[in-house]
């Protein structure tokens, strides 16, 4: 791995115990230039390893906080009108940073959750008929708790699929959360203080993102990423068992995040060139949130890890 991104995870796993997956795939979501959607039960730090990650680079922050009463223009900002000059005038709204952090985004309704799809996808806002530049750097990573909790909205398909993965947190083991233990009593005896210089500078950030884009990646696997998505929209070649069980396959934006997801971990794995490892280990997290179980497969307990599980290993890897 890249000294200086070594650093990065160095400094994340600081302050987050456990939750290798969660770091390893924000680090590929930098590279790869891509948002990240985190859900899990309230209280499992996603947004500490969201704000340490963010403090572990060079790039300004920005939390937003959504809720019911949220609306778009709190996001995007609007315009205003100035008595003294007789004119409009736009103030930028938080979207305007480098890292934002839209914690709790499936609080606030459909209307104010589709704000951010414009600025997501052609890193653009557009206020009053005219079009404002996002900064070179940007990355929206959201934080949700599961849909079955009180208060949630889920969100729009369309909206998901802007997101380059998405991560599934799970309880620490008891190791782990007694780790947890041990670090809050040294930070609350002063023990424990956080570097104040980032890690990662903004140059550093861009250089390597141009060096993901040399990354070698053969055309068979190409092929594997091209069949494993193709898979998911009719598994019944690969897995007849898998086809009750879907109700909507994965959009050729899967393709695409699979594939620069994994030139990105074959960088940060001082490779260059991709492996079949790369996509099988991040087949999951590019797919489970484009794809939807069908009532059956609900009906069942049939999870979207399963259903994922099952067509890797389906699918003859090259």
């Amino acid at each position: 791995m890249n000294t200086r991104f070594l650093s990065l995870k160095n400094h994340i796993s600081r302050t987050i115990v456990g939750q290798r997956d969660l770091v390893d795939n924000l680090l590929v979501a930098i590279l790869a230039e891509g948002h990240v959607l985190i859900e899990g039960v309230p209280g499992l730090a996603k947004t500490t390893a969201v704000r340490t990650l963010a403090t572990g680079m060079d790039v300004s922050f920005q939390r937003i906080q959504f809720t019911p009463d949220l609306i778009p223009g709190d996001i995007t900002g609007t315009d205003i009108f100035r008595p003294q000059s007789g004119q409009f005038q736009f103030v930028s709204g938080p979207i305007f940073h480098e890292v934002i952090l839209a914690d709790e985004i499936n609080r606030a309704p459909p209307k104010v959750q589709s704000a951010l799809l414009e600025a997501m996808q052609e890193r653009q806002v557009t206020v009053g008929g005219v079009s404002r530049p996002l900064p070179e750097i940007f990355l929206v990573i959201a934080t949700q708790n599961p849909l079955e909790h009180e208060g949630t909205f889920p969100l729009p398909e369309a909206q998901l699929d802007r997101f380059l993965m998405k991560i599934n947190l799970n309880y620490p083991d008891a190791d782990e959360e007694l780790e947890i233990l041990h670090r809050d009593q040294q930070r609350l005896s002063g023990q424990r203080t956080e570097p104040t210089k980032p890690e990662v500078s903004k140059e550093e950030v861009l250089l390597a993102r141009r060096q993901v884009n040399d990354i070698y990646i053969d055309e068979m696997l190409e092929r594997y990423i091209v069949t494993l998505v193709a898979a998911t929209r009719d598994p019944s070649r690969w897995a007849p068992d898998v086809t009750p069980w879907l109700a909507r396959g994965a959009s050729p934006r899967a393709t695409l995040a699979l594939a620069r997801t994994a030139r990105a971990h074959a960088l940060l794995s001082n490779r260059d060139f991709v492996e079949p490892g790369d996509i099988m280990e991040l087949a999951y997290a590019v797919l489970n949130h484009r794809i939807a179980l069908s009532f059956a497969a609900r009906a069942d307990d049939i999870t979207l890890k399963t259903v994922v599980n099952r067509l890797v290993e389906s699918v003859p890897v090259p």
